[in-house]
């Protein structure tokens, strides 16, 4: 659980320029999702994908379970549904075998999503990384916005790289490196920068803010 008070006051005193942004943001709203197995399998879905096609296959994918009223599956239908059904929702063989694998691993209790809490970060990296097709930045989306927890910096995320260039006038292109370096201050509340940097980025807030 994330105390935000807490971390939004250390952010404002560990970095005046991300200070600024906090404060045009607004309020720290991090909606985590509930459903753990359909926060991975959205997260394949969209691998690689336009947003626009992203979302198009995705709501196809619902419309499969749920009498088609459109849901995402538990790891059981997942398993019994044919990968011809999951191919005219508009679903590549490779993202099928990941979603098999993933529903897999998850109705044998090999990959026990609801226990993963438990664990430490970069553990639940290692667990969620043995699934075909997660990597790390999707298991690190999936701490964020799944579990919530506090510190997580995707240093590789592409929209958080473009917001850091832009936030502190970068002339270029920040490495992973640069990212860390940059975000220690932030520690322990990394998820709390992340998220106001990509909604900063969102509202093209980067340039005005350094005053």
């Amino acid at each position: 659980m994330i105390d935000a008070v807490k971390a939004v006051a250390h952010l404002k005193r560990a970095d005046p320029v991300l200070g600024r942004a906090i404060e045009a943001v607004g309020p720290f709203r991090l909606k985590r999702a509930r459903n753990r197995f359909a926060t991975l399998s959205e997260s394949i879905v969209h691998q690689q994908l336009a947003l626009k096609a992203a979302k198009t296959i995705a709501a196809r994918f619902r419309q499969l379970y749920g009498d088609g009223r459109g849901r995402f599956p538990t790891p059981a239908e997942l398993l019994r549904t044919p990968p011809r059904r999951l191919r005219a929702a508009g679903l590549s063989r490779q993202k099928i075998s990941y979603l098999k694998d993933l529903a897999r691993q998850c109705a044998s209790g090999k990959l026990r999503l609801e226990r993963l809490a438990r664990r430490g970060d970069e553990e639940i990296i290692g667990a969620l990384t043995q699934v075909k097709g997660i990597g790390r930045w999707t298991a690190e989306m999936f701490l964020i916005f799944s579990l919530g927890q506090p510190d997580v910096w995707a240093v590789d995320d592409l929209g958080l790289q473009l917001a850091v260039k832009k936030l502190y006038r970068l002339r270029k292109h920040p490495s992973a490196e640069k990212m860390l370096a940059l975000g220690k201050p932030w520690r322990p509340y990394r998820t709390v920068a992340s998220w106001y940097l990509w909604q900063a980025r969102r509202l093209a807030l980067g340039v005005p803010l350094r005053k």
